[in-house]
Protein backbone atom coordinates (compact mmCIF):
# COMPACT_ATOMS: atom_id res chain seq x y z
CA UNK A 1 0.00 0.00 0.00
CA UNK A 2 1.20 3.26 -0.90
CA UNK A 3 1.81 5.47 1.94
CA UNK A 4 1.40 9.47 2.31
CA UNK A 5 2.15 11.79 4.24
CA UNK A 6 -0.02 15.29 4.11
CA UNK A 7 0.56 18.00 6.45
CA UNK A 8 -1.88 20.69 7.24
CA UNK A 9 -4.77 18.19 7.31
CA UNK A 10 -7.33 20.07 10.18
CA UNK A 11 -8.78 22.53 7.21
CA UNK A 12 -9.76 22.75 3.88
CA UNK A 13 -7.37 21.69 1.50
CA UNK A 14 -5.44 19.42 3.66
CA UNK A 15 -8.86 17.57 5.13
CA UNK A 16 -10.45 17.13 1.90
CA UNK A 17 -7.10 15.25 0.13
CA UNK A 18 -6.77 13.09 3.30
CA UNK A 19 -10.37 11.99 2.84
CA UNK A 20 -9.96 11.70 -0.82
CA UNK A 21 -6.64 9.77 -1.28
CA UNK A 22 -7.75 7.26 1.59
CA UNK A 23 -10.92 6.46 -0.44
CA UNK A 24 -8.65 5.88 -3.47
CA UNK A 25 -6.88 3.27 -1.15
CA UNK A 26 -3.54 5.22 -0.06
CA UNK A 27 -2.40 4.79 3.75
CA UNK A 28 -2.65 8.17 4.62
CA UNK A 29 -1.04 10.27 7.77
CA UNK A 30 -2.64 13.25 8.41
CA UNK A 31 -0.48 15.82 10.49
CA UNK A 32 -1.47 18.76 12.08
CA UNK A 33 -0.89 21.16 15.48
CA UNK A 34 -4.79 20.78 16.27
CA UNK A 35 -4.78 16.90 16.65
CA UNK A 36 -8.27 17.23 18.28
CA UNK A 37 -9.04 18.63 14.78
CA UNK A 38 -8.33 15.29 13.10
CA UNK A 39 -9.95 12.15 15.16
CA UNK A 40 -12.96 12.20 13.05
CA UNK A 41 -10.45 11.53 10.00
CA UNK A 42 -10.29 7.96 11.59
CA UNK A 43 -13.58 6.88 10.49
CA UNK A 44 -11.88 6.99 6.94
CA UNK A 45 -8.81 4.89 7.79
CA UNK A 46 -6.50 7.34 8.09
CA UNK A 47 -4.23 7.38 11.08
CA UNK A 48 -4.10 11.37 12.41
CA UNK A 49 -0.80 12.29 14.05
CA UNK A 50 0.42 15.36 15.90
CA UNK A 51 3.01 17.73 14.35
CA UNK A 52 3.91 21.31 14.84
CA UNK A 53 5.97 22.76 11.83
CA UNK A 54 7.74 25.11 14.04
CA UNK A 55 9.14 22.13 16.35
CA UNK A 56 11.73 19.69 14.96
CA UNK A 57 11.69 17.50 17.40
CA UNK A 58 7.55 16.92 16.19
CA UNK A 59 8.44 16.51 12.95
CA UNK A 60 11.40 13.60 13.80
CA UNK A 61 9.11 12.26 16.12
CA UNK A 62 6.21 11.64 12.86
CA UNK A 63 8.96 9.79 10.51
CA UNK A 64 10.37 7.59 12.95
CA UNK A 65 6.37 6.66 14.05
CA UNK A 66 5.49 6.20 10.24
CA UNK A 67 8.81 4.10 9.20
CA UNK A 68 8.28 2.11 12.50
CA UNK A 69 4.61 1.34 11.28
CA UNK A 70 5.15 1.26 7.71
CA UNK A 71 8.69 0.35 6.59
CA UNK A 72 8.28 3.74 3.84
CA UNK A 73 7.30 6.97 2.84
CA UNK A 74 5.96 6.91 -0.78
CA UNK A 75 4.31 10.35 -0.93
CA UNK A 76 4.85 13.78 0.98
CA UNK A 77 2.53 16.34 0.55
CA UNK A 78 3.61 19.54 2.15
CA UNK A 79 0.11 21.60 2.52
CA UNK A 80 0.10 23.36 5.83
CA UNK A 81 0.72 26.97 5.01
CA UNK A 82 -1.20 29.90 6.07
CA UNK A 83 -1.27 34.14 4.65
CA UNK A 84 0.45 37.31 6.71
CA UNK A 85 -1.63 40.38 5.35
CA UNK A 86 -0.98 44.31 5.79
CA UNK A 87 0.83 46.64 4.60
CA UNK A 88 4.96 45.97 4.46
CA UNK A 89 5.35 49.19 7.12
CA UNK A 90 3.32 48.21 9.08
CA UNK A 91 3.73 43.77 9.82
CA UNK A 92 6.27 43.20 12.20
CA UNK A 93 9.08 41.53 11.16
CA UNK A 94 8.98 39.06 13.52
CA UNK A 95 5.81 37.92 11.86
CA UNK A 96 7.21 37.57 8.55
CA UNK A 97 10.17 35.41 9.40
CA UNK A 98 7.33 33.44 11.24
CA UNK A 99 5.32 33.26 7.57
CA UNK A 100 8.90 32.12 6.03
CA UNK A 101 9.21 29.73 8.61
CA UNK A 102 6.36 27.67 8.27
CA UNK A 103 5.65 28.11 4.39
CA UNK A 104 9.33 27.40 3.32
CA UNK A 105 12.03 26.13 6.59
CA UNK A 106 9.80 24.12 7.70
CA UNK A 107 8.60 22.52 4.64
CA UNK A 108 12.37 22.03 3.12
CA UNK A 109 13.33 20.47 7.01
CA UNK A 110 10.55 17.88 6.70
CA UNK A 111 11.42 17.06 3.09
CA UNK A 112 14.92 16.50 4.18
CA UNK A 113 13.68 13.85 7.05
CA UNK A 114 11.68 12.10 4.43
CA UNK A 115 14.09 12.27 1.88
CA UNK A 116 16.62 9.62 2.76
CA UNK A 117 14.05 7.26 2.60
CA UNK A 118 13.02 7.81 -0.48
CA UNK A 119 16.59 7.95 -1.98
CA UNK A 120 17.06 4.28 -0.91
CA UNK A 121 13.61 3.01 -1.90
CA UNK A 122 14.81 4.80 -5.26
CA UNK A 123 11.29 5.89 -5.73
CA UNK A 124 8.61 9.07 -4.23
CA UNK A 125 7.13 12.21 -4.67
CA UNK A 126 7.05 15.56 -2.86
CA UNK A 127 4.35 17.79 -3.51
CA UNK A 128 4.39 21.32 -2.44
CA UNK A 129 0.83 22.97 -1.72
CA UNK A 130 1.58 26.77 -3.96
CA UNK A 131 -0.73 29.46 -5.13
CA UNK A 132 -1.30 31.56 -7.38
CA UNK A 133 0.09 34.05 -4.91
CA UNK A 134 3.81 32.41 -5.83
CA UNK A 135 3.43 33.31 -9.73
CA UNK A 136 2.33 37.22 -9.10
CA UNK A 137 1.95 39.54 -6.18
CA UNK A 138 -0.61 41.86 -4.98
CA UNK A 139 -0.26 44.83 -2.67
CA UNK A 140 -0.97 44.41 1.28
CA UNK A 141 -0.14 40.59 0.73
CA UNK A 142 3.74 40.99 0.07
CA UNK A 143 5.19 38.42 2.63
CA UNK A 144 2.58 35.58 2.16
CA UNK A 145 3.54 36.20 -2.17
CA UNK A 146 7.53 36.12 -0.90
CA UNK A 147 7.07 32.70 0.90
CA UNK A 148 5.33 31.26 -2.18
CA UNK A 149 7.70 33.00 -4.38
CA UNK A 150 10.22 30.99 -2.38
CA UNK A 151 8.68 27.98 -2.48
CA UNK A 152 8.56 27.68 -5.92
CA UNK A 153 12.17 28.64 -6.52
CA UNK A 154 13.15 25.97 -3.94
CA UNK A 155 10.89 23.16 -5.49
CA UNK A 156 12.56 24.08 -8.61
CA UNK A 157 16.12 23.25 -7.53
CA UNK A 158 15.08 20.32 -5.23
CA UNK A 159 13.11 19.08 -8.73
CA UNK A 160 16.61 18.97 -10.60
CA UNK A 161 18.61 17.73 -7.28
CA UNK A 162 16.29 14.75 -6.74
CA UNK A 163 15.38 13.34 -10.41
CA UNK A 164 18.32 10.90 -10.41
CA UNK A 165 16.92 9.26 -7.30
CA UNK A 166 13.38 8.32 -9.12
CA UNK A 167 11.85 11.23 -6.73
CA UNK A 168 9.30 13.91 -8.63
CA UNK A 169 8.75 16.90 -7.34
CA UNK A 170 5.41 18.52 -8.02
CA UNK A 171 4.07 21.78 -6.98
CA UNK A 172 0.34 22.65 -7.12
CA UNK A 173 -1.15 26.03 -7.69
CA UNK A 174 -4.52 26.63 -6.69
CA UNK A 175 -6.27 29.95 -7.68
CA UNK A 176 -9.51 30.89 -5.65
CA UNK A 177 -10.59 28.24 -3.47
CA UNK A 178 -13.92 28.08 -0.99
CA UNK A 179 -12.01 27.49 2.16
CA UNK A 180 -11.81 30.16 5.34
CA UNK A 181 -8.53 31.10 4.71
CA UNK A 182 -9.61 34.26 2.81
CA UNK A 183 -12.35 35.15 5.09
CA UNK A 184 -9.26 35.25 8.23
CA UNK A 185 -7.24 37.53 5.80
CA UNK A 186 -9.92 39.43 5.27
CA UNK A 187 -10.97 39.92 9.04
CA UNK A 188 -7.29 40.59 10.14
CA UNK A 189 -6.62 43.19 8.17
CA UNK A 190 -9.73 44.98 8.82
CA UNK A 191 -7.78 45.06 12.51
CA UNK A 192 -4.41 46.07 10.95
CA UNK A 193 -6.47 48.88 9.09
CA UNK A 194 -6.82 51.07 12.51
CA UNK A 195 -4.17 53.83 13.02
CA UNK A 196 -2.66 53.10 9.53
CA UNK A 197 -1.10 55.11 7.27
CA UNK A 198 -2.58 52.65 4.80
CA UNK A 199 -6.07 52.71 5.94
CA UNK A 200 -7.74 53.52 3.32
CA UNK A 201 -6.64 51.16 1.16
CA UNK A 202 -6.56 48.49 3.70
CA UNK A 203 -10.33 48.48 4.74
CA UNK A 204 -11.07 48.14 1.03
CA UNK A 205 -9.20 45.36 -0.07
CA UNK A 206 -10.40 43.28 3.50
CA UNK A 207 -13.73 44.33 2.01
CA UNK A 208 -12.81 42.83 -1.16
CA UNK A 209 -11.61 39.21 0.17
CA UNK A 210 -14.51 38.99 2.57
CA UNK A 211 -16.62 39.71 -0.40
CA UNK A 212 -14.97 37.71 -2.12
CA UNK A 213 -14.70 34.50 -0.63
CA UNK A 214 -18.13 34.55 1.13
CA UNK A 215 -20.26 35.80 -2.02
CA UNK A 216 -18.47 34.91 -5.23
CA UNK A 217 -20.53 31.32 -6.82
CA UNK A 218 -17.45 30.79 -9.17
CA UNK A 219 -14.91 29.66 -5.88
CA UNK A 220 -13.56 26.19 -6.65
CA UNK A 221 -14.12 23.81 -3.98
CA UNK A 222 -11.24 21.81 -1.81
CA UNK A 223 -12.10 18.84 -3.45
CA UNK A 224 -11.04 20.23 -7.29
CA UNK A 225 -7.53 20.57 -5.30
CA UNK A 226 -7.90 16.95 -3.87
CA UNK A 227 -8.57 15.64 -7.33
CA UNK A 228 -5.52 17.53 -8.87
CA UNK A 229 -3.48 16.28 -6.07
CA UNK A 230 -4.69 12.86 -7.20
CA UNK A 231 -3.71 12.92 -10.51
CA UNK A 232 0.21 14.41 -9.74
CA UNK A 233 -0.05 11.13 -7.39
CA UNK A 234 -1.23 8.49 -9.99
CA UNK A 235 0.43 10.01 -12.83
CA UNK A 236 3.89 8.12 -14.28
CA UNK A 237 5.37 11.19 -15.79
CA UNK A 238 3.33 14.74 -13.78
CA UNK A 239 3.81 17.56 -14.70
CA UNK A 240 5.86 19.97 -12.93
CA UNK A 241 3.33 22.28 -11.87
CA UNK A 242 -0.55 22.02 -11.85
CA UNK A 243 -2.88 25.40 -11.60
CA UNK A 244 -6.12 24.24 -10.49
CA UNK A 245 -8.78 26.33 -9.14
CA UNK A 246 -10.94 29.59 -10.08
CA UNK A 247 -8.96 32.13 -12.09
CA UNK A 248 -5.53 30.34 -11.92
CA UNK A 249 -4.89 29.74 -15.56
CA UNK A 250 -6.07 32.96 -16.46
CA UNK A 251 -4.81 35.13 -14.15
CA UNK A 252 -1.12 33.57 -14.13
CA UNK A 253 -1.55 34.44 -18.30
CA UNK A 254 -2.37 37.89 -17.37
CA UNK A 255 0.09 38.66 -15.32
CA UNK A 256 2.55 37.01 -17.97
CA UNK A 257 1.25 39.44 -20.85
CA UNK A 258 0.80 42.46 -19.40
CA UNK A 259 3.16 45.51 -18.31
CA UNK A 260 3.58 45.54 -14.79
CA UNK A 261 2.41 48.99 -14.44
CA UNK A 262 -0.22 48.09 -16.45
CA UNK A 263 -1.17 44.83 -14.36
CA UNK A 264 -0.78 47.58 -11.39
CA UNK A 265 -3.55 49.09 -12.42
CA UNK A 266 -5.57 46.53 -13.42
CA UNK A 267 -5.26 45.62 -9.31
CA UNK A 268 -6.12 48.77 -8.25
CA UNK A 269 -9.31 48.62 -10.68
CA UNK A 270 -10.14 45.04 -9.07
CA UNK A 271 -9.98 46.26 -5.55
CA UNK A 272 -11.89 49.40 -6.16
CA UNK A 273 -8.81 51.69 -4.21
Amino acid sequence: MTVVLLTGASSGIGWITSIYLASKGYRVYAVARRLEKLESLKKYGIRPLFMDLCDENTMQTVIETIVQEEGKIDILINNAGYGVYGAIEDVDLTEAKRQFEVNLFAQARLTQLVLPYMREQRKGKIINVSSIAGKMTLPLGAWYHASKHALEAYSDALRMEVKDFGIDVIIIEPGAIKTPWGVIVGENLQDLAQDSAYQEMTEKQAKFLLKHYTKNPFLSTPKRVAECIYQAVVASKPKTRYLVGFGSKTIVLIKSILPDRVFDSMVKRLMKW
